[in-house]
């Protein structure tokens, strides 16, 4: 199978322009294309793992990747399914937050010369002179078009600014810098993004004529994939320090029974012959599936090594082995008053509940457990010396830590 029909077959295609002329240029390595990455962050979380993914597999079949990171765009932010204007970011925070990206996307992509490019809306976009842009590239788009677009429907009943409508003008003028600078021909993200995508192309072939190639695909879940970045608790980051390896294989191993097959087909580097003989499992082979989807991403995130562990610590959990494995979280000195601590305080402090509030409703309905006791008593307390001797703390079926004290 063809590195195009695979791309399908993965469920990761959603639309494309010029199919057969895409088809032929991903099948024989042809494509420099691009993707978008807004630095609102200083680490990229799940939702972005797809695209990472994509880009990864049309590397290995010959094509080029080139990673954009929105240094300039950021300045304005992407109003694209937001109910609300971003926040405006500092200068220093978007540059710190754009060499975070560069370090992870590393792990996934091989830069270097004839291989893959990072490169930084911000250099063109910063010294833009604004009645320049606007009598060159504004001429070409049409204030009918772009309010019937996907990305501004919803914020036109809540009020969008002219700030954020100048957005798809800054996207669409990225993608006709890349053609122009680095024979930039094809654009991938997300569903989304399609009204931006489109501006993109058709800016292209009004500057340049109607011969020049542009391309434009978009991915199936990746709108999907930006929730997917979002838990109850927060952001499931690919920086360990943010979410660690352990958690971010519990975020996977605990996806939804019937997301899991679709999961594996579209993130991981499995055979689509293998994941295909899964399609008849069901009861307890899906844990079987869960457990494969959270181990081969732990893996591509964070490295075997990593994954080896987070894995050996679930089965300690639910099974009766040790848990050295386990993410560990100390307390200090000052979490005690007179040498206790109860367990409302230990659930907060641990990161398994947001607030006091929620502890205690977690305890009052019987979900949570130390050491394999279930505790029904908010005012249950540990001494500094038990909690020393460390707890496995439990809430629901998916959050565990062991809790010790600071030496």
């Amino acid at each position: 199978m063809k590195i195009y029909d695979e791309l399908v077959a993965r469920g990761l295609i959603a639309q494309v322009t010029n199919e057969d002329e895409i088809r032929e240029m991903i099948d024989n390595g042809k494509a420099v294309f691009y993707i978008g990455f807004d630095p609102t962050a200083d680490s990229l979380h799940v939702g972005h793992f797809m695209a990472l993914c994509l880009m990864k597999r049309l590397q290995m079949a010959g094509n080029r990747p080139i990673a954009l990171i929105g240094g300039g765009t950021a300045y304005i932010g992407d109003p694209s399914g937001r109910t609300d204007m971003r926040s405006m970011m500092t200068k220093e925070n978007i540059e710190h937050n754009c060499e975070c990206f560069k370090k992870q996307m590393s792990r996934f992509i091989e830069f270097g010369e004839g291989k893959a490019m990072m490169v930084n809306n911000a250099d063109w976009l910063l010294d833009l002179n604004y009645i320049e842009f606007i009598r060159d590239i504004g001429a070409c788009f049409s204030v009918n078009n772009m309010l019937r677009a996907k990305c501004y429907e919803q914020r036109l009943e809540k009020g969008l600014s002219f700030l954020e409508f100048n957005y798809m003008l800054m996207q669409s003028y990225d993608f006709l810098e890349l053609y122009n600078r680095y024979g930039c021909n094809m654009q991938f993200g997300g569903d989304d993004q399609w009204s931006n995508m489109l501006g993109g192309t058709e800016l292209i072939r009004k500057k340049l004529g109607k011969d020049a190639h542009a391309m434009t695909i978009t991915l199936l879940l990746n709108s999907e994939g930006k929730k997917m970045g979002k838990t109850q608790s927060g952001a499931v980051w690919l920086d360990p320090n943010k979410t660690a390896p352990y958690d971010f294989y519990q975020y996977w191993r605990n996806v939804a029974d019937a997301d899991v097959l679709k999961c594996i087909r579209m993130l991981t580097f499995l055979p689509l012959e293998e994941i295909d003989k899964m399609d008849t499992w069901e009861g307890s082979q899906l844990n079987t599936a869960k457990e494969i989807l959270a181990y081969e991403l732990t893996k591509l995130v964070h490295g075997e090594e990593e994954a080896e562990k987070a894995q050996a610590a679930a089965k300690s959990i639910f099974g009766a082995g040790g848990s050295e494995n386990m993410p560990t979280e100390a307390l200090s000195a000052d979490d005690f008053i007179d040498g206790k601590i109860d367990i409302l305080s230990i659930l907060v402090k641990a990161g398994l509940v947001p607030s006091r509030s929620e502890a205690r409703r977690a305890v009052e309905q019987g979900g949570v457990t130390v050491d394999g006791d279930k505790i029904t008593d908010t005012r249950k307390a540990y001494t500094t010396d038990e909690v020393a001797n460390g707890l496995v703390v439990r809430r629901g079926k998916k959050a565990f830590k062991k809790v010790t004290v600071e030496t």
